[in-house]
């Protein structure tokens, strides 16, 4: 285990609390829900309790009538999205031109592993967007090189209050806020009980602890041929370490201390023995048992899914949004794949993440923020700010963070539990309860600006290091550790 700079973090004021404690914990004077009784009982109590006016809000912000441009850049949906979701985000752009008739938009889709890169490249030539919607572990970054502005929910007509603490704390850098949150996600895990009963398992009980998942995976794979669980482990892909975070968290182990109470990023753990426990369990899985697709070392969940549909696969992590993905895969399938389909849906269980050894349960707290930039950074020099805050309003109110967010995710302004879509989707969207009772494990990515090559890169790398037999499971994480203390002193990969 090693240190580096200790209290850098605690200097640029980039300390955050971790979720779990956090959310449970505190009640936030003049928060608009209460998120210290938070359960799926809860949510249900608050669902469909208020009525809010998109249009009326964000014109108190930017007139309806007013005239001007603006580009922006997007996650857009991906081969992995339900069809529901592409539904949404037709409507969002169609309802954002209504309502805002002269604004004249230019809006471009990127996929999650595209948008970082691209978009450090449009920097480096000033040809950036005026307004750019990130992954939650990307703000910081830019921040701290100056690109973006000062931007906090009160610019755009909301309160602080109506955000996560947590997802608030994503967009913070040296003190001030310079983004949004948009949406926060959490995830489970998923199961095919059909397979765990013909393998010798109890159908309707998932693993409790990340062994188990080794044991059942090999269990699985021995008596039926088919894979146990969907490692993940392709280079340079958010699914990643959105899957294998939980796992490192949950053997006690981490990048820094991030998953403690109160982390300052003073120590970095990725060469303790907790964290070589976890990595040690993807090397079983993959190279001793050969339980889980060979294909995991260039797979993301995409590649999971018609592999879970065709019963292929036993286990995987991912959101309440899988299940619709797997009625639109079923409905383009015919015949007997149909018919087979159908078997693996109706055998679809969602469970709560696993524990490590010693009961300690995590996921990644995830999601997006949406940012404006500074203006020498833009093509053409120029930012239209009201143009821009009449977006950044539209994406961030109780209606679109919701409807944004539908199948998948959870709204960024609080305020959307409370509309009438959230009551809903609570009723239409199935295993819905289950990862929003994950979010009280959730544990933000280190708000740091190396954090993007950190779990995109360096992650990555160290799972393939072992998969592929490059290194020892000691020699990967001691590198990974290495790289992470080279980056963060400055020294980049």
């Amino acid at each position: 285990m090693s240190n580096y700079r200790l209290g850098r973090a605690l200097a640029h004021g980039a300390v955050v609390s971790a979720l779990a404690v956090s959310m449970l914990s505190t009640t936030v004077l003049g928060q608009s829900v209460d998120i210290s009784q938070w359960s799926p009982e809860y949510v249900r109590s608050i669902a469909g309790t208020e009525e809010f006016d998109t249009a009326e809000a964000c014109g108190a912000v930017t007139p309806l009538d007013y005239q001007g441009k603006l580009t922006f850049w997007y996650q857009g949906v991906f081969e992995g999205d339900p069809d529901l979701l592409r539904q949404y985000y037709k409507d969002f752009f169609e309802a954002f031109r209504t309502t805002y008739p002269n604004i004249v938009l230019e809006e471009q889709a990127l996929t999650y592993n595209d948008l970082l890169d691209k978009f450090r490249t449009a920097l480096l030539g000033n040809a950036g967007p005026m307004v750019v919607r990130l992954q939650i572990l990307g703000g910081v970054e830019f921040a701290s090189k100056g690109y973006l502005q000062e931007l906090s929910p009160e610019d755009v007509g909301w309160k602080t209050e109506d955000f996560w603490p947590g997802a608030m704390k994503s967009v913070m850098w040296e003190g001030k806020a310079y983004g949004i949150p948009t949406n926060n996600e959490t995830m489970a895990l998923i199961w095919n009980a059909d397979i765990f009963e013909r393998a010798g398992l109890d159908p309707e009980v998932p693993p409790a602890t990340w062994d188990d998942v080794v044991t059942y995976s090999k269990q699985i794979h021995d008596n039926l041929g088919v894979s146990g669980y969907g490692l993940v482990a392709r280079k340079n892909a958010g699914n990643t370490p959105y899957r294998f975070m939980p796992q490192l968290w949950g053997y006690g182990g981490g990048v820094f201390d991030e998953a403690d109470p109160n982390p300052n990023y003073g120590e970095i753990r990725l060469d303790s023995d907790a964290s070589k426990q976890a990595l040690q369990a993807s090397y079983d899985m993959y190279v001793r048992d050969q339980s889980v697709p060979v294909s995991a070392l260039t797979n993301q969940q995409a590649d999971n899914q018609p592999l879970f549909l065709a019963g292929q696969l036993a286990m995987m992590i991912s959101h309440p949004s899988d299940y619709n993905v797997m009625l639109d895969l079923q409905a383009k399938a015919t015949g007997t794949d149909a018919e087979k389909a159908q078997t693996v849906i109706d055998n679809m269980r969602y469970g709560l993440i696993p524990t490590g050894p010693d009961g300690k349960r995590a996921v990644v707290f995830g999601g997006s923020n949406i940012h404006i930039l500074n203006p020498e950074y833009v093509e053409g020099g120029e930012v239209d700010e009201a143009a821009a805050k009449a977006m950044v309003c539209f994406w961030t109110s109780p209606e679109w963070s919701l409807k944004m967010a539908y199948a998948g995710s959870n709204p960024g302004n609080l305020n959307g539990f409370k509309t009438k879509w959230m009551k809903e989707r609570l009723d239409s969207i199935k295993f819905l309860d289950v990862t929003t009772s994950m979010l009280p494990y959730g544990v933000p990515f280190p708000t740091l600006p190396e954090t993007p090559e950190i779990m995109n890169i360096i992650i990555p790398d160290m799972l393939q290091n072992v998969l592929t037999g490059a290194m020892t499971v000691d020699e990967a994480a001691e590198d990974a550790a290495q790289k992470v203390r080279e980056v963060t002193e400055g020294g980049g990969l």
